[in-house]
C-alpha cells in the first residue's frame, strides 16, 4: 500500500540529517533556518511494500494481465496411478467417510496426531550404592548401580542433556544396615540423603523423587515390619515411612513416593510432612502397584527379594480392577499428589480407569521386567528395540498417563530430540 505526501526541500534535508546524525542534528536543522524565496513541494512516495519483478523482468500488473487474459500452459494431464495387473475393476464403495484420508501422508499424520510424547514426560530410575564404581546389572542390560559421587552424576548430567530433568532413587543399602525394623531408612546421613543434597547442589533445577518403603533398608526383604507369624504390620510400618518420607524431604526431595501399598500410610506422611513445615513437598502415591511377576529384576538390581514369603497381602491381586477405585478414592482423599499405576504396560486398563476417574496426575511405571523383556528382543533381533520402545511408551502416554518412569528415560529423549 503506497501514498503519495509533499516535504519541502528544507524538511527533506532536515530529515537527511536527523537519519545520519541523529537529535543533535535534528536541533541544528532548527537553529539555522533557510532563507530566500519559497521552495517548491518535493513528492516523495512512501510505501510498506518493496517493488517486486518477477524473474524475466516483468511486473506483477504485467503477470495479472496475463492470468486475466489466460495467457498460461494448459495443464498436464491428470493420469490415476495404475494398480496392478490382476487388480479387479469394481464400483467404488458409497462411503461418504474414509478416515484414510486423514493418514495419507506423514505431514497430515502428525497435523492429527492426538497423543504425543517428550522428554519432560520422563523420570529416570536410578540404582546408586556406596561404591564408587559403577556395577552393571546382569538382569537389566545398559542399566547398572551407580557410584552415588561419581557415576550418578554423570548419568544425571546426560540425562539433562536430552531434556530429561527428573529422576527417582532407589539404593542399595549394604546389608549390615539392614534391620527388621528398617532404622537406616531415616537416617539422615544415609545413602539417599546424601545423594540428594549431591544433585541439589550439582543440578539446582532438578526434580528428585524417593522411594518411600522399607524393603531395601529391611533384613526380611518386605516393604514392612514383619512379625513373628509372617504377618506385615501396617500402622507400625506407616510410623517408620513418616520418618523416611521426612528425612527425605530434609534432605531436599521434590516428591516423596510410599510405594509400600500400607493402608492409611499417605495421610499420615501428609501430616507428618505439614508438621515439619514440609508443605511444599509432594506425594507421588503408588496407588495401584500389583503383586506382578515383572519386578524381577529390579530386585536383583537392589538385592531386596523378601526372605520368605511374598507381598500379595498388600500388593493388588492382578485379576482385580474395581479394587483400583477404592485405592485411588482413598489416596485422593488423604493427600495424594500424584497418583502411580505399576506396572504400566500390562496394566492400561488401570491407567484408564485412573485417568478417567481423577483429575490428578496419573504416573505411569514402565517397570523393569517390562523394559528387560525389550531389551533381549531387541538383542536377539526379533524385534525393532528402538521402535518397540518408542511405541511402548507412546502406549502408556495414549492411555492417560501424564508422567512415565522408565528406564529407557535417556534412551527415549535421545531418539526424540534426534527427531526434532
Amino acid at each position: 500500500m503506497a501514498s503519495t505526501v509533499s516535504f519541502s526541500p528544507a524538511k527533506v534535508q532536515m530529515l537527511q540529517a536527523t537519519s545520519c546524525h541523529g537529535h543533535a542534528a535534528l536541533g541544528s536543522s532548527f537553529a539555522v533556518p533557510r532563507t530566500g524565496p519559497r521552495p517548491r513541494s518535493v513528492a516523495v512516495r512512501v510505501s510498506s511494500e518493496q517493488e517486486v519483478r518477477a524473474p524475466s523482468g516483468r511486473s506483477i500488473e504485467e503477470c495479472e494481465a496475463d492470468a486475466v487474459a489466460g495467457k498460461f500452459p494448459d495443464p498436464a494431464p491428470f493420469v490415476r496411478p495404475k494398480a496392478p495387473e490382476g487388480t479387479p475393476q469394481i464400483r467404488p464403495l458409497d462411503m461418504p467417510k474414509r478416515p484414510r484420508r486423514n493418514r495419507r501422508s506423514p505431514a497430515l499424520r502428525a497435523a492429527f496426531q492426538e497423543t504425543t510424547i517428550s522428554p519432560a514426560n520422563f523420570v529416570l530410575p536410578l540404582f546408586i550404592h556406596e561404591g564408587e564404581e559403577d556395577t552393571p546389572i546382569g538382569a537389566m542390560p545398559g542399566c547398572f548401580r551407580l557410584g552415588w559421587q561419581h557415576g550418578l552424576l554423570d548419568e544425571v548430567y546426560k540425562a539433562r542433556d536430552v531434556g530429561v530433568n527428573s529422576v527417582v532413587l532407589f539404593p542399595k543399602v549394604p546389608d549390615a544396615l539392614k534391620t527388621p525394623t528398617g532404622e537406616e531408612a531415616y537416617n539422615d546421613n544415609g545413602l539417599v540423603p546424601r545423594t540428594i543434597r549431591l544433585l541439589k547442589d550439582k543440578f539446582p533445577g532438578i526434580i528428585v523423587y524417593t522411594d518411600v518403603a522399607l524393603d531395601p533398608y529391611s533384613s526380611d526383604g518386605h516393604d514392612g515390619i514383619v512379625r513373628e507369624d509372617g504377618v506385615i504390620l501396617n500402622d507400625e510400618t506407616v510410623y517408620q515411612l513418616c520418618k523416611q518420607a521426612v528425612s527425605q524431604a530434609r534432605a531436599g526431595a521434590d516428591v516423596v513416593s510410599p510405594s509400600d501399598m500400607m493402608d492409611g500410610r499417605v495421610g499420615a506422611i501428609r501430616a507428618a510432612l505439614d508438621a515439619e513445615g514440609f508443605n511444599d513437598v509432594s506425594i507421588m502415591s503408588y496407588t495401584a502397584k500389583y503383586a506382578s511377576s515383572f519386578y524381577g529384576p529390579f530386585r536383583e538390581a537392589l538385592d531386596s527379594n523378601p526372605r520368605f514369603g511374598d507381598k500379595k497381602t498388600y500388593q493388588m491381586n492382578p485379576a482385580n480392577y474395581r479394587e483400583a477405585l477404592l485405592e485411588t478414592a482413598a489416596d485422593e482423599a488423604e493427600g495424594a499428589d500424584i497418583l502411580l499405576v505399576k506396572p504400566g504396560l500390562p496394566y492400561l486398563d488401570i491407567i484408564r480407569l485412573l485417568r478417567d476417574n481423577s483429575a490428578l496426575p496419573i504416573a505411569a511405571y514402565q517397570v523393569s521386567g517390562e523394559y528387560s523383556m525389550i531389551k533381549a528382543g531387541g538383542a536377539l533381533n526379533m524385534i525393532d528395540e528402538e521402535k518397540v520402545m518408542m511405541e511402548s511408551l507412546m502406549c502408556l502416554r495414549r492411555s492417560g498417563a501424564d508422567i512415565i518412569l522408565t528406564y529407557f528415560a535417556r534412551q527415549a529423549a535421545t531418539v526424540l530430540c534426534g527427531m526434532r
